[in-house]
């Protein structure tokens, strides 16, 4: 075998090559990862005088989140009553547009009659206490029992019945307080 088969030798001859070669292994990962944070972080950025910065934007921007869809409501304030249709669509439609569980369905004459003929007090009586299959007030405990009272009159009567709707009871307004 010859002698130039077990020589190595390095890339590497001089200490300025050693110093080129240790700055470059440094050098070359810190450009890459700058780069690539550059490229991921490169965003369109708006200017100062653009459209962005209008109060429109802003308040969209900061706007809570909480406030998308949703209706909040007064609880301290008068409590606005619905109408019987928006109760039965509400809460009745589930059990009574079907029949589920033994309830009459909507407008079915032949299933309403023997109720009808208990009266009204007495539907009324079930509708807001409950009834074998049927929770109090359909399962909303926050309904008005006027509310209830209108739900039951506009079921019985799309069914033949000839209930006149509740009246509401108005709360006297509290007396003015004396000028001082």
């Amino acid at each position: 075998m010859s002698e130039a088969h077990d020589e190595h030798e390095s890339v590497i001859k001089t200490p300025k090559q050693l110093i080129a070669a240790v700055l470059a292994g440094f050098l070359v990962p810190i450009i890459a990862i700058v780069l690539l944070v550059q490229y991921v972080s490169n965003d369109k950025k708006v200017g100062a005088g653009s459209s962005a910065l209008t109060a429109e934007a802003v308040a969209a921007r900061i706007q809570p989140v909480a406030d998308e869809g949703f209706t909040f409501k007064d609880t301290s304030g008068p409590k606005q009553l619905q109408s019987g249709e928006a109760v039965y669509k509400m809460v009745c439609s589930a059990c009574h547009s079907t029949g589920a569980a033994g309830a009459p369905k909507f407008a079915d004459a032949g299933s309403w009659g023997p109720r009808l003929a208990q009266g009204y007090d007495t539907l009324l009586k079930h509708a807001v206490e409950g009834i074998r299959a049927m929770p109090a007030k359909g399962g909303n405990p926050d309904l008005d029992d006027v509310e209830v009272a209108r739900a039951v009159v506009h079921m019985a009567n799309a069914s033949g019945g000839q209930f006149k709707e509740p009246e509401v009871k108005v709360a006297a307004a509290p007396a003015d307080a004396p000028a001082k």
